[in-house]
């Protein structure tokens, strides 16, 4: 046999098969180009020496990790949808004469066909946009660095390494199924699964049972720091409770449906709801990674867009004025020298102080039990734990414009624990009295634990009379006039004359914390545009496949409903039907687990310092606007597809 044969029929067959490889190809070349652009950005030596570059990179190189399983798992995916739907063609060249083993080399042929292409165009591809991508980093995150073309080398070898791994596996795969099925059943391939499925009662209660728990813990997480440490368990339990109720919660829906008979006896429904419960196992599991795979675009464009527009705000609650200093050398004698050391160095350095602000505060963590708070020495894990912060009603006065006078047992309170409705308080066995509630927490203060624990902030008399053991912290922060550059070279300098004095403090400025905001939250952003692209990408590929392979398997059914007389206005109206029952219930399921885990989701952005529950109201409601824009797009045109198909 000619040698050029194997090739030339794979070459016939990539060609043959363009409505189904065509999207594969483009699939294995963009995620190529992501995995080499992500892993050249992360060890892109440019970005060496700026503000959070370490932190950065290696969020980076979790997201090339990322990439790279998800690629594996989503390309075997796609890849097990091009097999069954080459069975029956697999199994006609075994009728006509072909062994296996020539079956074997046409495959083998197809396969490094579609590697070479999708791993040059990729390579190419991600080479070319590797700079626009890390010009777009650059400015998002608003470095200066210097930097040229270039073609990173480990790059292009880790990428090959990782997607000649993959595409060597769905070989192997594709091998071994040809191997173990024989010729009818090859050619019966593509026809499996039209048994009608039972209903799985006990499937569907698993399903329900774990999707109501992960909703459950969604909604009742009191604290940030609880929904860090939920979140992965709620995630969990939703994924399996999405899989489970699509698989087999969907077919106890279908079957309640048929029993409906005013809705199940009408030309439409009947035809949908009969031909969608023969094939539902395989439309299930296709369903549920759309839902799952969509919810995942949701929460990280909307959570990352989010931190990004909300940087300032969370900037102004942790750095107050534009430098801030704390110590724990809180006695008269230390905080005098400090002072002096403070205006000294300012005045050496020509700088002027406005706006100044200071004060004294004793925080401490306390176990509350029937009411009481116990102040502890550690946080042993107990899940009532709960931080106190004492400050002076004097420094209260001083920041508020105040005059207000409390009793040695009286207290000025502000909690967001709304359960916590007392007229007294109770620390350590001491009682004391809440002369008046705060409705919102003293904006000069930097209280960033407000929201991640159960805090309750007191302003007494004197702060030595609760929480003996506590840290006590003396807190200045003050405006200069000056760019962030100044302010910069301020702070040093302040950092280096307290320590010369031997003065342990930690004297940090606003533009500081700026840089390493934009390098996390810009680094977040730019991760979750680019994951939100590969996802989405995976989303609309899921769509196309399933509505070819819907339109295939419905094709000589539609041909048989046009011979007993169904004529094409009702065939397109019963295919419009069933499609807008199967592809938009994904959707449906992914707006209302947003909805769900919305809380969990702003007490988890609480721990990054986002507090603006608006602005995050707004980023997610734009994204679903969006996405279910996008959505709707896709499903229009591959719907031509589906009744082009079984036109």
């Amino acid at each position: 046999m000619n040698k050029l044969f194997y090739p030339r029929l794979a070459v016939i067959n990539i060609k043959k098969n363009s409505k189904t490889y065509f999207p594969f190809i483009l699939t294995c070349i963009c995620t190529i180009m992501m995995f080499y652009i992500m892993h050249a950005i992360s060890i892109n030596k440019g970005l060496d020496g700026a503000s959070g570059s370490e932190s950065l990179k290696t969020l980076l190189f979790l997201g090339t990790i990322v990439i790279g399983i998800f690629s594996a798992i989503f390309l075997f995916y796609t890849n097990s949808f091009l097999i069954k739907r080459r069975k029956k063609e697999i199994g006609l060249y075994n009728v006509l004469g072909l062994e296996k083993k020539h079956i074997a080399k046409i495959l083998c042929f197809e396969c490094i066909f579609t590697s070479i292409i999708s791993l040059t165009v990729g390579l190419i591809g991600g080479i070319i946009l590797n700079k626009l991508m890390f010009l777009l980093l650059i400015k998002m995150l608003n470095f200066k660095v210097s930097f040229g073309f270039s073609i990173s080398v480990p790059s292009i070898i880790k990428t090959l390494i990782v997607f000649c791994s993959i595409f060597f596996v769905t070989l192997l795969s594709n091998l071994f199924q040809i191997k173990i099925l024989k010729p009818i059943e090859l050619l019966k391939g593509s026809e499996q699964g039209e048994k009608e499925p039972k209903t799985k009662w006990i499937m569907t209660i698993i399903g329900l049972a774990a999707l109501c728990g992960g909703y459950g813990i969604a909604l009742n997480v009191k604290s940030p720091l609880a929904a860090l440490t939920l979140f992965f368990g709620a995630v969990i339990l939703v994924m399996i409770g999405t899989y489970a109720l699509f698989t087999a919660g969907s077919i106890a829906v279908l079957k309640f449906l048929r029993k409906q008979k005013n809705f199940y006896y009408k030309t439409g429904h009947f035809i949908s709801v009969s031909g969608m419960m023969y094939r539902m196992k395989q439309n299930a599991v296709g369903l549920a990674n759309i839902c799952i795979l969509s919810t995942a675009v949701l929460v990280m464009l909307s959570t990352t867009i989010s931190l990004y527009i909300g940087m300032e705000d969370s900037l102004k609650l942790r750095y107050p004025r534009d430098i801030m200093i704390s110590t724990r050398e809180s006695n008269k004698n230390q905080i005098q020298k400090l002072d002096e050391v403070l205006n000294s160095s300012l005045k050496n350095n020509k700088v002027n102080m406005k706006d100044k602000l200071y004060y004294l505060d004793n925080s401490f963590e306390a176990v509350k039990k029937d009411g009481k708070f116990l102040s502890v020495k550690k946080n042993l894990g107990n899940s009532n734990i709960s931080m106190i912060e004492a400050i002076p009603v004097s420094d209260y006065n001083r920041l508020e414009g105040k005059n207000i006078t409390l009793q040695d047992n009286e207290v000025i309170l502000f909690s967001k624990v709304k359960n916590y409705t007392s007229d007294t308080i109770n620390i350590d066995n001491k009682s004391f009295k809440v002369k008046q509630r705060l409705d919102k927490p003293v904006s000069s203060l930097n209280n960033a634990m407000t929201d991640m624990v159960d805090t309750y902030v007191i302003f007494v008399n004197n702060i030595d009379t609760v929480g003996k053991n506590g840290f006590k912290e003396y807190t200045i922060g003050f405006n200069i006039n000056g760019a962030n550059k100044e302010i910069l070279s301020i702070s040093d300098k302040l950092n280096k004359k307290f320590s010369e004095n031997k003065i342990k403090v930690n004297a940090e400025s606003a533009a500081a914390g700026r840089e390493g905001f934009l390098s996390l939250y810009g680094g977040l952003f730019f991760l979750g545009i680019f994951l939100g692209a590969l996802f989405l990408m995976a989303t609309v590929l899921i769509i196309y496949y399933k509505q070819i392979s819907e339109g295939y398997e419905d094709k000589e059914r539609f041909e048989i409903m046009q011979k007993v007389g169904m004529d094409k206005s009702e065939i397109k109206k019963t295919i419009r039907s069933q499609v807008l029952m199967v592809f938009f219930l994904p959707l449906v399921f992914t707006v209302i687990h947003i909805a769900f885990a919305f809380p969990m989701i702003t007490k988890m952005l609480a721990v990054l310092g986002l507090k603006n529950v608006n602005l995050f109201i707004l980023s997610t409601a734009g994204t679903i606007v969006v996405f279910a824009t996008i959505y709707t797009i896709v499903f229009s045109l591959t719907a031509r597809v589906y009744y082009k198909i079984v036109e």
